[in-house]
């Protein structure tokens, strides 16, 4: 059901990655879009551990299942079915929260050189927000950065150093041994029930088996509210499938053996 981003080629939702450079790119403008086709058809999309306190109420959060676990927020329950956007990809509801992974596309950092830690501002050049266009906010003036590209940097930073406190919070899990598989039933009146897994959430009994000093080093570290924010989210699971069941967004069942 989860699925983490990519891990061999582009991260999610990119098709290519070009460096931002102010002589190549000296013309290029950004223009806003009212629609996210890209997103239309996910319905997982990573988190960071800050956005948990705000998804918790919105979208269930659970992890994905791997070697290198992430943590996401739910759209859909089902792959390609993504409850909260029309099929060009607007929101249905404008007050949606949209995670920051989402809000950073078509821009992000990368390491251009293997044996260089140095990060650059890159993009998608399939996107159709940055270009060569007419309209639109300039990247560049007089060959030096804008505001507008200041701030896309510095958004790109933060999340970065957000994700690196997210990779720690994961470190921390998986140490533990707070990770478990994840299975959830639910049964429509008169129906078979749809069981999801391929999702890893946390194990509440090892959770409560944790000795004092180890929660209370959760607790200070902020690791615990970022636990139960996820917990308490899974209750969203219900309402994610009624949500579906409303768009007609269900699929098939399979029919049920009958003897003969």
């Amino acid at each position: 059901m989860a699925s983490a981003p990519q891990q061999a080629g582009l991260p999610l939702f990119y098709n290519q990655l070009e460096p931002l450079s102010s002589t190549q790119h000296a013309d290029f403008r950004v223009r806003p879009a009212a629609t996210a086709p890209f997103l239309a058809n996910h319905h997982a999309v990573p988190l960071t551990v800050e956005e948990f306190p705000l998804v918790q109420r919105r979208m269930p959060i659970v992890f994905s299942v791997g070697d290198d676990p992430v943590p996401l927020a739910l759209m859909g329950l089902n792959e390609g079915v993504n409850t909260f956007l029309d099929a060009e990809g607007k929101l249905l509801d404008d007050e949606t929260y949209i995670p920051a992974y989402v809000r950073r596309y078509p821009y992000m950092l990368a390491r251009l050189r293997p044996d260089s830690d140095e990060l650059s501002l890159c993009f998608d050049p399939t996107s159709e927000t940055i270009g060569a266009f007419d309209e639109g906010e300039k990247l560049f003036e007089n060959g030096e950065p804008t505001e507008l590209t200041k701030g896309i940097l510095s958004f790109a930073e933060q999340f970065e150093q957000a994700g690196q406190r997210t990779s720690a919070f994961m470190r921390e899990l998986k140490e533990q041994g707070l990770l478990m598989d994840g299975e959830i039933s639910i049964q429509p009146d008169g129906a078979q029930p749809f069981v999801y897994r391929g999702f890893q959430m946390i194990d509440e009994n090892k959770l409560n088996e944790l000795r004092g000093d180890q929660l209370r080093k959760m607790q200070q570290s902020g690791m615990l509210p970022l636990i139960y924010a996820h917990l308490l989210s899974l209750s969203l699971m219900r309402d994610l499938f009624a949500k579906q069941m409303r768009q007609g967004k269900l699929p098939q069942q399979p029919v049920p053996l009958t003897a003969n």
